[in-house]
């Protein structure tokens, strides 16, 4: 037995001896390079593929089974002679014995210069789609066709049979300087992935795999390019279908046409999760970041076999949004205030799906204010944005556009005049010659609306502020609800509280024309009237106060304040209470045209720089900027006011024909020269309005020619009370009462 043993023994070393010696000879003696047509026949038959060998095949047998291929590409059947993929250098090896087991362990695989060109044509069709398959036999073509869904009996025969997964485990894997581009012909669109550089640590399913990647990406619709890094940890389970890249950590920077030639440098990591088999995917510990943006947060999506959903939190750190937007050739346009957007921090959660997005639970802080509520975008081709916000307050004034250099340079020369004007009219006697009308345009030529980005607009909002300043009008509890589609934006209502006063304002604008329409209705009760009086400094008085009334119907068109006014038209109509016109004194110009009529001098010094009113009335109807007041009424303590006039509004200047009627000195000392006798009561003294809005009173004095015409009429009063003096007395008691009277009507024609 021991001498069996031992023959056996040498039995089995020597057949080793010779599978070894077989596979020496076999990988030296027997060259691959002489096989290369059959092999690439056996390409065409068993892969369905047209391989190209340009270079040198090596190889070992045994105990690895060595490959190593160069100057390789590989085509389809239907299109030999255009491969899709071509490499430079492809090096790996595979344990012979293990692959009895179905079990693939390699060592270290190299690919070197890997160039793959995916292409889709005009009709849709994707030259990866004809990979493996073969060229269509013709007897088949020419025969009966087969009947949709039914299989060929040779694949029916086949039975059924169980595949073991296989088993794989590799050293290492390491791709240099590969390529790789899409073109899609059909939506004339490309993209590459270039010098891509891909190592790995060793490989086994189930266990964490180092990897590092990196290349260089661009897209030719628009123009964009980006070098971008990748690293972390890959684990995967095929029979799970269950991928997980842990510590992921993405970073690179980009630039381009959507950048504006700027570059903008990004990094992303977080633990990312992809299961296949219940069709979800996570990435949690999200933490991104783009130039100076920074943004923490969480994103899971699910039906990722159907539509996927998303869902999750995103919280951004307060970052300055106006120098974010310029780092990324975006910048905001010049706002009235160069600090605002220089404070921007939002915390929500997201819902979305591939066509759009709802911030819920919204909470952003911009500057000085606070919002919170809800912001969607429900479908991103038709840009259906929807808004529902509550503020604290909110200064919008500080968001509007700058004023351009043509704007500043319009409203100081139209300063200049109001200054001129104002230098000269004097309050008080009156004596200073009648201003004259206002040239300078008082509006600016800027534009208003973004028409292009209007148009393609469905908007829905709802907004709510504790406190609201717009065009410098403190309004409390604001409330704006509008809407917009198609072009036409509706504004159902924007109400609040005004110094103590309401107002609410409905309107639309159409933008849908080449020059945009406006349409507004106003209703204001009992606020302060200067408030809407525009000054150019702050510091300078208002020309009238009171508690003002105003309702409105307004329309205009043009996309700017001047062409708005030039276009406005209307009807409005407004009544002013509890007022003062200020730094007029009214009473001393009537008195002044008293004491000309007496045809005497005021002694006193004017004792008030106001007037005090009590009511003033009236409703003006606007045609292109021009407002017209028929039916002015003012009532003054002691005097009654009536006039006519217009206002033009392209200018801010006034014209008016006032007619007072007064009582005379009223106060306990009144001057002599100021008394109202009889002949005096109900006559109408007139004075002359012109000049800028914001003199106000200021731009009144004594209608001359007018006063010409009530001093005529008082002598030609007298006259006739001295002719009816005359024939009283000489008539006494002589003639009947009736006869008297028909005297005395003769002299009145």
């Amino acid at each position: 037995m021991k001498a069996f043993g031992k023959i056996l023994g040498l039995g089995l070393l020597g057949l080793l001896l010779i599978i070894v010696a077989l596979g020496f000879a076999l990988s030296h003696l027997f060259d691959p390079n002489d096989y290369k047509d059959e092999i690439r026949q056996l390409a065409r038959d068993k892969a369905h593929v047209e391989l190209t060998l340009n270079g040198d095949i090596g190889w070992s047998l045994f105990p690895w089974l060595g490959l190593e291929l160069h100057e390789a590409s590989i085509a389809t059947l239907n299109n030999p002679k255009v491969p899709f993929a071509d490499l430079q250098m492809l090096g790996l090896s595979v344990r012979v014995l293990p692959l009895l087991r179905r079990e693939v362990q390699m060592s270290d695989v190299r690919v070197e210069g890997l160039n793959l060109t995916l292409t889709r044509d005009a009709n849709g069709h994707g030259n990866w789609e004809d990979i493996g398959k073969p060229l269509p036999d013709p007897t088949v073509a020419s025969g009966p066709a087969a009947t949709p869904g039914e299989t060929p009996a040779s694949e029916a025969a086949k039975p059924a049979t169980s595949e073991r997964a296989v088993k794989l485990d590799i050293d290492s894997l390491t791709v240099n300087n590969a390529r790789v581009q899409y073109t899609d012909e059909k939506a004339g669109q490309s993209y590459s992935a270039e010098s891509i550089q891909l190592s790995t640590g060793p490989v086994h399913e189930g266990a964490n795999i180092p990897l590092k990647a990196s290349a260089f990406l661009s897209a030719s619709q628009p123009n964009l390019k980006a070098r971008t890094e990748l690293t972390g940890e890959l684990r995967f389970d095929r029979k799970l279908k269950r991928y997980n890249l842990e510590d992921m950590r993405l970073s690179g920077e980009t630039s381009g046409e959507p950048l504006a030639g700027k570059t903008m440098t990004f990094a992303a990591q977080g633990q990312v999760l992809v299961d296949l088999a219940a069709n979800v995917a996570s990435w949690s510990g999200l933490k991104v970041s783009a130039n100076q943006l920074r943004a923490l947060g969480e994103l899971n999506l699910r039906d990722l076999d159907k539509t996927p959903q998303v869902s999750g939190g995103l919280s951004i750190a307060q970052f300055d949004l106006r120098t974010f937007l310029d780092g990324i050739g975006h910048p905001l346009p010049a706002t009235a205030d160069p600090a605002a957007f220089k404070k921007v921090e939002l915390v929500t959660r997201l819902q979305g799906t591939p066509n759009s997005l709802a911030l819920e639970d919204l909470a952003v802080k911009l500057d000085d204010s606070t919002f919170s509520g809800r912001v969607a975008v429900e479908d991103f081709a038709k840009q259906a944005l929807r808004v529902r916000l509550k503020g604290d307050t909110f200064d919008a004034d500080r968001y509007l556009p700058a004023k351009s250099e043509q704007a500043k340079g319009a409203s100081a020369a139209r300063q200049a005049e109001v200054k001129q004007q104002e230098a000269t009219a004097v309050a008080g006697a009156g004596s200073t010659p009648l201003p004259n009308a206002p040239t300078q345009v008082a509006w600016s030529t800027d534009k208003l609306l973004p028409v292009d980005r209007l148009r393609a607009l469905d908007l829905q909002a709802e907004l709510a502020f504790g406190a609201l300043t717009l065009n410098k009008l403190p309004i409390s509890d604001a409330q704006l609800n509008a809407s917009g589609q198609g072009g036409l934006l509706t504004l159902q209502t924007l109400r609040g509280g005004l110094y103590n006063g309401t107002f609410e304002a409905k309107g639309s604008v159409d933008v849908r024309p080449a020059v945009p329409q406006l349409g507004i209705n106003t209703k204001i009760n009992r606020v302060p009237v200067e408030h809407f009086i525009k000054r150019e400094s702050p510091d300078q008085p208002p020309p009238v106060k009171g508690l003002l009334t105003l309702n409105s119907d307004l329309t205009a068109t043009g996309n700017s304040q001047k062409a708005l006014v030039d276009t406005l038209n209307g009807n409005a109509s407004f009544t002013i209470n509890d007022g003062v016109l200020v730094n007029a004194n009214l009473e001393q110009q009537l008195c002044q045209a008293i004491a000309t009529l007496n045809r005497k001098q005021l002694s006193g010094e004017p004792r008030g720089k106001d007037t005090p009113f009590q009511e003033l009335r009236g409703s003006l109807v606007i045609r292109n900027g021009v407002a017209s007041n028929p039916d002015l009424k003012a009532r003054i303590p002691g005097l009654t006011v009536n006039g006519h006039g217009d206002l033009d509004l392209r200018v801010l200047g006034m014209d008016y024909n006032v007619g007072v009627v007064v009582e005379g000195d009223q106060r306990a000392m009144p001057d002599p020269a100021c008394q109202v006798n009889e002949r005096y009561v109900g006559v109408e003294v007139p004075l002359r309005c012109r000049g800028p809005l914001e003199l106000g009173a200021k731009a009144c004095r004594l209608d001359q020619d007018g006063l010409g015409k009530v001093a005529a009429k008082l002598a030609g009063n007298r006259l006739k009370d001295k002719i009816d003096q005359k024939l009283e007395e000489k008539l006494g008691d002589k003639v009947s009462p009736e006869l008297k009277d028909a005297l005395k009507g003769l002299f009145k024609r």
